[in-house]
């Protein structure tokens, strides 16, 4: 009998770490990436390193995989964001400006009158301890109504690693799978202004955001997919200078809420440098490992936004945001898709476009 001619066995899927940064409301951006990319057969997200409206995005993502893999996991993020909408309006990820609405909605002209900025001083000398004492949060319910934390923890099939900031000591805290509660999720999403620090094991967190949004660092270290996507929500680049008080601390804002993730991008590009030069040993599963870097940045897709809109939780703004986050990774399949597993699409000397 003739021997048939070897075929060869089709390739699977690639793998794909995702990093997915916080931004309040703006999190449903990620939404968008996140669906267009569940509808990628030849793709597989295998790890999500994330923090605060990330690491939401992040939970949900690994629920729906486990309840009905990729089409579960595009549900469960439609219904997580449609119970962000109504869960309470603007108040739902903490807006100071309990007095937007009472101030007309936060119409632009009205910002830079000093009716407005004396109602802002007012909001911002207030603490969450004074004008939250019950420590009310919508979203803690909101993750608890969609998410059943000990499935997460048995049987997520995704890697997480979702950050925190240590408030007594400074350090960057990265919590896995395996331990987390709804309480984990909102420690990575608590805005210091904003809400009450959250207690883990007597430990008290902020914001993962501040000191590593999102972190890159366990990628590295751990078995996980050599290429990176990182999906941000803080625009790198504005073209113009800011200079009324709000679009002074909205960029000041922006910047700060980059400089974790710029820092390890930079140490990123040290090490590429040292490993084309030979200086370094390229061990797959040791020190130092050749990262492959992919980027959906929100340097165009959000740049007309304010941060004032990072507390906007209506629903036609969300699906505008999912919408263009959706547009956003067609761009990047088209563009760098093919690039998954061969070599980075972002330049680290350069930086991000």
């Amino acid at each position: 009998m003739p021997i048939p001619p070897f075929k060869k066995k089709p390739p699977g899927p690639k793998g794909l770490s995702l990093a997915l940064q916080g931004g309040g409301a703006h999190g449903a951006f990620e939404w968008g990436v996140l669906d267009r990319l569940l509808e990628e057969d030849d793709l597989e997200i295998r790890a999500v390193t994330a923090a605060s409206a990330g690491a939401m995005n992040a939970v949900c993502l690994a629920q729906g995989l486990i309840d009905e893999g990729r089409a579960g996991a595009r549900a469960r993020l439609e219904s997580f964001w449609r119970n962000v909408n109504r869960a309470g309006g603007r108040n739902v990820f903490g807006d100071t400006g309990i007095w937007t609405n009472a101030f007309g909605g936060g119409v632009d002209w009205l910002k830079n009158t000093p009716g407005w900025r004396m109602a802002e001083t007012l909001a911002l000398s207030l603490s969450p301890y004074e004008f939250n004492p019950f420590n009310l949060n919508p979203l803690h319910d909101v993750l608890e109504g969609e998410i059943t934390f000990s499935r997460i923890r048995d049987a997520s099939p995704i890697k997480l690693y979702i950050s925190a900031t240590q408030i007594r000591t400074s350090k960057s805290k990265v919590f896995r799978e395996t331990e987390l509660t709804s309480r984990h999720i909102m420690a990575s999403a608590c805005l210091p202004q904003l809400f009450q620090a959250v207690e883990i094991d007597g430990e008290p967190y902020w914001d993962g955001g501040y000191l590593a949004n999102p972190p890159l660092w366990p990628l590295f270290y751990d078995d996980t997919p050599d290429d990176i996507l990182i999906v941000t929500l803080n625009p790198f680049v504005r073209e113009e200078t800011p200079k009324s008080p709000g679009e002074i601390m909205d960029r000041l804002n922006e910047i700060t809420f980059n400089a974790s993730l710029v820092s390890e991008l930079r140490a990123i590009g040290f090490v590429q440098k040292l490993l084309d030069e030979g200086l370094l040993k390229d061990n797959a599963r040791g020190r130092y490992r050749r990262m492959l870097v992919h980027a959906i940045t929100a340097d165009k897709p959000l740049a007309d936004l304010s941060m004032s809109t990072k507390f906007n939780t209506e629903w036609s703004f969300l699906t505008d945001l999912k919408d263009r986050g959706r547009a956003a990774a067609q761009v990047w399949l088209d563009d760098c898709g093919d690039c998954v597993g061969v070599k980075s699409s972002v330049d680290l000397k350069v930086g991000f476009p």
